[in-house]
């Protein structure tokens, strides 16, 4: 007979309630409990899922709310209120008399409101507002015209009910709590924090208004579902310190029902988790990817299975107060048998389209509520070098076939009553998305999709048209360092030219195109990213792409680059001590370039060729202090585009 936990009693009627904390997205709710309670369902199991990070923003921005939020205003001293602060208190009653609406016609619910808002007498302006004015032309026209023309009623109402939550969104963050975001919260506490500490003072500080709505909503889904075990999905350190405010309170509350911890954030940073006051607030961590876990926790939990059994499960020893990792090796889920994702009981239609990006293809993150699918599980490339290959989440590359996929497809849409996808995989293979496009053109199944690719020379023309014809919109993909030597050190398989060449494929097919653009990388000199700039500005000028986002490098303890730093010309700087995350560490690059100088000056040139601004001015100009001229001929990307027509010049 199986042992079982004496303070885990067996439960012969085991109810899932799986959980996406604050904060994630608004528009869309994130996929992992989809995810597990579809699969959960599809083994018999009870299992349901709830949306707190939208359910705290609705409670938050509502008539009640603001009141509450009021009351923090009050209490800052006069002298400390800033102007955001002042136009609050000016404006109240008119936020109080339109806050209702605005959410209303955020969730597509009262679509006409569109009229009155955009006449600008509806909503009271803050200071973000103020950004409005650098569109202002000279003769006073309208300063939104050059982005939505005489009509785009919608979109441009949509655009300033964006900035309207932004100003409410600033005077929470300066009265109620510094650390609230709208897709991130308290995220410092647990992004690269080996220590448990920022987040042990906060969970044992008095609650803010936020945490106190947190708090009230997590104990009334408890009660609404009555579940036995609770799971907590954390896909981002932004979601870690809302999940545990979550835990706390159903511990204090209802301590028979045991709560399980994982998800991205579990799977990158907590794979050595060593420090035991995370199990004052859950029972169990999980790693990877969830059915195998779960399953063997749930049979453990039912006593069927010993605690000695359970797989890729910290707990907490009850003897020693120590952690231990326990994991019995047994085959995962084959992707092909995972089941299909389910958002019932989420409440779909109370998701906001926000708009706070004008760009068209920028805007796909925030705007519209997107089912999301994976094609496939993990890479097929696996070898980009800031790349966490080693882990799960990018190792263990497995397919489904494009029958399977479009029968889920067509059963989410069936279910939802929408057609839009949104394909996350870290790369989604060309052969998949073939066979996925042809099933779909076969069946006449009518969707619109978009996700992220690498941009590969198996994305040809004709395949790009098939895509399109299929319903892709968009697609996203890694030029990264936009350096033919750097990426052959990243191993990113590619080179310029040819991703200029496949990204002109996409955009001629009529698919909107946006490139993750990196700097920082090991050995990059001041005159490779002013190189890197030059191309992107000529990917930009020759309609190969439509937007892009500059991110820095960071090096992760599970890429090649943290694992084998000597071959990239770096040496890593010792780990600080701690026993919560590990995941970022530091390096020395010998360059000794100044990149976070740098990153100002990308992040302003790439933001105005999203918008069509500065493409033929000189890419030093971006830079506030003096950089070295370009090496990078005007017309190399045209070239790469058209050998042909230029040799037939000379």
């Amino acid at each position: 007979m199986n042992p079982v936990n004496p303070l885990m009693p067996a439960l012969p009627n085991v109810r899932v309630l799986s959980v996406i904390p604050p904060m994630t997205q608004l528009n869309t709710p994130y996929p992992s409990t989809a995810y597990l309670t579809g699969f959960l369902r599809s083994r018999g199991v009870a299992a349901q899922q709830d949306d707190l990070a939208l359910a705290l923003v609705l409670a938050l921005f509502s008539p009640e709310g603001l009141r509450r939020v009021q009351a923090c205003v009050a209490a800052v001293p006069a002298a400390r209120r800033s102007a955001g602060l002042r136009s609050f208190e000016a404006q109240f009653e008119r936020y109080l008399a339109t806050i209702g609406a605005t959410i209303a016609f955020l969730q597509g619910r009262d679509p006409t409101l569109a009229h009155r808002i955009v006449g600008r007498h509806f909503l009271p302006e803050g200071p973000r507002f103020d950004a409005l004015e650098v569109y202002l032309a000279e003769d006073g026209e309208d300063p939104l015209a050059w982005a939505f023309g005489s009509l785009g009623q919608q979109d441009r109402a949509r655009h300033l009910a964006t900035l309207y939550l932004n100003d409410l969104a600033d005077v929470v963050r300066e009265a109620v709590d510094p650390r609230f975001e709208f897709v991130r919260y308290a995220e410092s506490l647990a992004a690269a924090q080996p220590s448990f500490d920022p987040l042990a003072r906060a969970l044992a500080a008095e609650p803010t208004l936020i945490d106190q709505l947190l708090q009230d909503l997590a104990l009334a889904s408890v009660e609404r579902h009555q579940p036995t075990v609770l799971l907590l999905s954390v896909p981002f350190p932004g979601a870690v310190y809302g999940a545990l405010r979550i835990a706390q309170v159903v511990k204090a509350r209802r301590p028979e029902i045991v709560v399980v911890l994982g998800g991205g954030f579990v799977n990158t940073e907590l794979r050595e988790l060593a420090e035991p006051r995370v199990f004052d607030f859950v029972d169990y961590v999980t790693l990877d990817a969830g059915e195998r876990p779960l399953l063997a926790l749930l049979e453990h939990l039912q006593g069927q299975r010993s605690r000695q059994r359970l797989v890729r499960t910290f707990v907490r020893d009850a003897d020693s107060g120590e952690v231990r990792f326990l994991h019995l090796a047994e085959a995962d889920i084959p992707f092909e048998e995972v089941g299909t994702p389910t958002w019932d009981g989420l409440p779909i239609q109370n998701y906001l389209s926000l708009l706070d990006m004008l760009n068209p293809m920028h805007r796909l993150w925030s705007d519209g509520r997107w089912n999301k699918l994976t094609v496939a599980h993990g890479c097929y490339w696996k070898k980009c070098s800031f790349c966490d290959v080693s882990l799960d989440y990018i190792s263990r590359y497995e397919t489904a076939t494009a029958t399977t996929l479009v029968d889920r497809i067509e059963a989410i849409v069936a279910e939802t009553g929408q057609s839009g996808f949104h394909f996350v995989d870290e790369a989604a293979p060309p052969k998949s998305l073939r066979a996925l496009a042809a099933e779909l053109q076969r069946r006449g199944t009518s969707i619109s999709w978009w996700g992220n690719i690498r941009f590969e020379k198996s994305f040809t023309p004709e395949l790009c048209r098939q895509l399109a014809d299929s319903g892709c919109i968009a697609i996203s993909g890694g030029l990264e360092v936009a350096s033919d030597r750097l990426l052959q050190l990243m191993k990113k398989g590619v080179s310029v030219e040819q991703v200029a060449q496949v990204t002109r494929s996409f955009s001629e097919a009529g698919i909107l195109v946006h490139a993750y653009l990196m700097y920082g990388f090991p050995t990059q000199t001041v005159q490779d990213t002013v190189d890197a700039l030059e191309y992107v500005r000529q990917l930009f000028e020759n309609g190969c792409i439509q937007s892009g986002f500059w991110h820095r490098f960071v090096c992760t303890v599970h890429s090649p680059v943290g694992q084998q730093p000597d071959a990239y010309g770096v040496s890593l700087l010792p780990l600080p001590p701690g026993r919560f995350a590990r995941n970022d560490v530091g390096f020395v690059d010998p360059s000794g370039v100044d990149h976070d100088a740098l990153g100002v000056g990308l992040k302003k040139a790439i933001y105005n060729f999203m918008h069509g601004i500065g493409l033929d001015e000189d890419v030093r100009s971006w830079f506030d202090f003096h950089v070295p001229k370009t090496t990078v001929k005007r017309q190399r990307i045209a070239r790469a585009l058209d050998p042909a027509a230029f040799s037939s010049r000379r």
